[in-house]
């Protein structure tokens, strides 16, 4: 499709004032799903990234690698099972998403990252111990190394925003309890919730998730239905009928938990879509449901 430079000038005109309104503040962006697996989607999401910091606007990048992991645990003959939607880490497996998230998924996106020109770090909640856990106990189930976040130290990211850099981060934790014979255990981390915690802790402007569905649908087989805000104290009442259900509540759980704890703006947004970040932060209608107060 041909754009006159015409046409060019009319969008970054517009784009301006949002650019004015995010120029030094810190956007989180969780990053995951189907928007890792297309490499058309992720020059995309890695690209929108890249621009966002050249106009001065901090962006955070936290990110997920569920089908890598489960790619590699087939590699080794292992089985992945999961409990309550949390994929259940033995001794065995916690080594291999330690690997391939604060390794081979991690080092990717910050070579992507270079390779257009962006300036990238790359970190795991090990690191400074950025991410302290204690291992996940809801009394009746056994998750493994799965962990509940007991604490966010933000000091290592700040410094490397300071420094100029995009901080990207895997969501492994340092334990803070004794687990059989390991004295520090490595925990696994829900992506989602460990990027709430860290745009809190940061005091972001933002809080984005991208996901696999355009947001919360009053009806799931019309797009057409997209609520695009939804007010926290209308939420228990969207989870009564029905319209939040499954995979999408803890996604909506930690948007509302950051929003109570000083997020202005949370967003579920569709991450198949192109340039989808660019959309939500730098047009007027924004894109996928945002959460306020």
């Amino acid at each position: 499709m041909f754009i006159s430079n015409y046409d060019k000038a009319q969008v970054l005109t517009q784009a301006l004032p949002y650019i004015q309104k995010y120029r030094g503040k810190t956007v989180v962006v969780k990053y995951g799903g189907n928007a890792m697996l297309s490499d058309g989607l992720r020059d995309a999401v890695i690209s929108d990234i890249v621009l966002l910091s050249c106009v001065g606007i901090n962006v955070v990048l936290v990110h997920g690698g569920g089908p890598e992991i489960t790619e590699m645990m087939t590699r080794v003959g292992k089985e992945s099972r999961f409990v309550n939607g949390l994929r259940y880490t033995d001794e065995e497996s916690i080594g291999i998403v330690q690997m391939v998230l604060a390794g081979k998924t991690n080092k990717d996106l910050v070579r992507r990252i270079q390779h257009i020109g962006g300036k990238a770090v790359g970190l795991s909640g090990l690191d400074g111990a950025m991410i302290k856990a204690k291992r996940l106990d809801d009394g009746k189930n056994d998750y493994g190394y799965v962990g509940e976040i007991v604490s966010i130290d933000p000091s290592v990211i700040s410094a490397n925003i300071d420094r100029g850099y995009i901080p990207v981060v895997s969501t492994i934790a340092y334990g803070t309890d004794e687990y059989g014979d390991d004295k520090t255990p490595v925990y696994n981390i829900n992506a989602d919730i460990a990027a709430s915690k860290i745009a809190v802790a940061l005091g972001a402007q933002n809080l984005i998730l991208l996901t696999d569905i355009r947001g919360i649908m009053r009806d799931v087989r019309d797009e057409d239905t997209l609520l695009p805000v939804v007010r926290v104290s209308e939420v228990d009442g969207l989870l009564r009928d029905g319209v939040i259900s499954g995979g999408m509540i803890p996604k909506v759980n930690c948007c509302v938990d950051a929003v109570r704890r000083g997020i202005s703006r949370t967003v579920i947004i569709d991450g198949r879509i192109e340039h989808s970040i660019l959309l939500e932060i730098l047009s007027d209608e924004g894109i996928g449901t945002m959460f306020i107060k």
